[in-house]
């Protein structure tokens, strides 16, 4: 396949220690990093004063924000926060998700020296998901909040963590809020340029919730040498964004690491230009993000797996998002999981078939505490599943265990300095020199050949033991079994420890069910359809005959009738589940999974 966009070779250097571990660094060195985020947008207001830099949809278009609008604001609306007192220990959260004045605001704060923290929507918007809101103010102690809409995050504001919380809104309504307008106006008593003058590479900016997927969400302190780093090195691996400004319709949300520091601050730091989708990769609002790509071209896309399945089969039945998608395109980037095979190939084929050549179909690999990019695939691979190679700045160091898997630590400029007010957490996520206990691990593409990559291979923690001995890698094996399990399942809890089999616990696809005819009749919180366990069973069984080891075979099946949880904590904000959450809570589920006569298991 022709590939034109400009790429970087991997380049490793490989040090191995006399007891095993191995540390990988990039033989590139780091460009300069900018100070502060802020520094880029005095640079791109001076450079290109009318460029766009944030939009977003209104009416049949578009409200844009220029660069030099955009300092205007932020200046503005620092001069208001600091004529409130509000400072680096008077943090402001914020209950909404992406939107201009969303970004205004956080821009703001990072300018002046005041911790924005983001938090998921759903965690105002769900009533059952109030505990992780609470939780989230009780930790950092807003002085502010801000939500683009008083009356419809009514409910969430009602609550007693508020009292004493000044409350903003872009459109108050009946709560009485600050309209976001008063902001805007400024404060002459407010001296903005001795503020950001104050400002320096370790000021913590920014505070983000981890998705609370292993334990209760940690805040991650987040400074500007972090971002402002993480962006030198995302330039460094990806040259084409110095080429030319950046163009992205990107829906991924801001109170993520992926959506509200990757992405929107490689758009400021190279010059870009950040249209925000309103749509999302869910039923009901995914016309809305077709109509948005159609709108505007990209330069680059970045999406999760299943945003990509959709967006490929829209493309194929509508020629207007296909020429707009791909006729200014430099990359595609995924992350949350890998992409299937079939979904890449698919691209592949359409962007030869509308301009003759493949952009870079690529991923990374990071996480909140990271900043997040540490490891990226900077050069074109025609496979999908692999992370790369360290990027600049960064040593990556290894642990091998006896099979070849590698546990993942780091250490670089873009590195947290802590969780916010847990000193015990922060201690324990470093080793003795200094490196960042990820949790994750990989493997190496061609052990022979570093400069193939590594791909990633779970979290530790979601490993076990069958009472057997035999170690389980459950986030391995979780994707096999999705795989085997498609359509049917939308999601699972891979089960076994300490027992002598491994199981799976399904949350059935209910709409595909319905399609394909089953029934979803339950027996005490698991589906108990005939039709649909002999299903599974059928499929379980030809697995089973292609697995010769303990450690991949799964000998018996239940569907759960209930969806997961975000109240009762299932769930993550980012829509992973939490498995241990999961097992704690339907424990009479699980054990009813490891009975022998129970008319909702199936057996292999």
């Amino acid at each position: 396949m022709q590939r034109t966009t400009r790429f970087r070779p991997h380049d490793v250097l490989r040090e191995d220690r006399n007891d095993g571990t191995i540390l990988l660094r990039s033989a590139y060195d780091l460009s300069p990093v900018a100070e502060r985020t802020g520094d880029w947008l005095h640079q791109w207001a001076a450079e290109a004063p009318d460029r766009v830099f944030l939009a977003e949809r209104s009416g049949a278009g578009w409200r844009a924000l220029s660069y030099a609008a955009t300092l205007e604001q932020v200046r503005a609306v620092a001069a208001s926060l600091l004529a409130r007192g509000l400072g680096p220990d008077t943090p402001i959260i914020v209950l909404s998700g992406n939107g201009v004045d969303h970004g205004i605001l956080a821009l703001a704060g990072q300018y002046a020296g005041i911790p924005v923290v983001p938090v998921a929507e759903q965690y105002s918007l769900i009533h059952g998901a109030h505990g992780r809101l609470r939780h989230a103010i009780e930790l950092v102690e807003p002085k502010m909040a801000y939500t683009v809409d008083g009356d419809h995050y009514a409910e969430a504001l009602a609550l007693d963590v508020f009292d004493g919380i000044e409350i903003v809104a872009s459109r108050p309504g009946a709560t009485g809020a600050t309209p976001f307008a008063d902001l805007l106006k400024g404060d002459g008593s407010a001296d903005v340029d001795a503020a950001f003058a104050a400002i320096t590479p370790d000021s913590v900016v920014k505070i983000l919730m981890t998705s609370g997927s292993t334990s209760a969400p940690k805040g991650v302190m987040t400074t500007h040498r972090m971002m402002c780093a993480n962006q030198a090195m995302l330039a460094d691996s990806l040259p084409f964004l110095r080429d030319r400004p950046p163009v992205i319709v990107d829906w991924l949300p801001w109170n993520h690491v992926f959506g509200g520091s990757h992405n929107f601050n490689m758009m400021l730091a190279n010059g870009g230009s950040l249209y925000i989708d309103d749509g999302k990769p869910v039923k009901g609002l995914f016309d809305r993000t077709v109509e948005n790509l159609s709108m505007i071209p990209g330069t680059a896309i970045f999406n999760v797996p299943v945003g990509y399945a959709m967006m490929l089969e829209a493309a194929r039945k509508d020629e207007k998002l296909r020429q707009t998608l791909f006729s200014d395109l430099d990359m595609i980037f995924y992350a949350g999981a890998s992409l299937t095979q079939d979904v890449w190939e698919g691209f592949e084929r359409m962007a030869m078939q509308v301009r003759g050549e493949v952009p870079l179909m690529t991923s990374s690999w990071g996480l909140t505490e990271t900043a997040p990019a540490t490891m990226i695939q900077q050069e074109p691979t025609t496979r999908s599943g692999v992370v790369g190679v360290p990027m600049t700045g960064v040593t990556i160091k290894l642990l091998p265990d006896q099979d070849g898997r590698c546990e993942v630590r780091a250490k670089g400029p873009n590195i947290m300095p802590g969780y916010f007010r847990d000193r015990k957490k922060t201690a324990e996520a470093f080793d003795e020199e200094g490196y960042f206990i990820t949790g994750d691990a990989m493997c190496f593409v061609d052990p022979g050949d570093v400069n193939k990559g590594m791909r990633f291979d779970g979290r530790i923690s979601e490993d076990f033991k069958l009472t057997t001995g035999t170690w389980v890698r459950a986030a391995q094996l979780r994707l096999d079994m999705l795989s085997c399990l498609t359509p049917l399942a939308s999601d699972l809890v891979i089960t076994g420890a300490d027992r002598d089999e491994i199981g799976v616990m399904i949350f059935p696809n209910l709409a595909e069910l319905e399609a394909e005819g089953y029934g979803t009749q339950a027996q005490g919180g698991a589906l108990s359809d005939p039709l649909l366990l002999s299903d599974i069973h059928r499929r379980l069984a030809e697995r089973a005959r292609d697995i010769s080891g303990s450690s991949t075979r799964v000998a018996r099946a239940m569907v759960l009738s209930e969806p997961p949880s975000m109240g009762e904590g299932e769930m993550t904000a980012k829509g992973n589940l939490n498995f241990r959450k999961v097992l704690t809570r339907r424990a009479d589920l699980l054990a009813r999974l490891y009975a022998d006569d129970d008319p909702c298991v199936t057996r292999i």
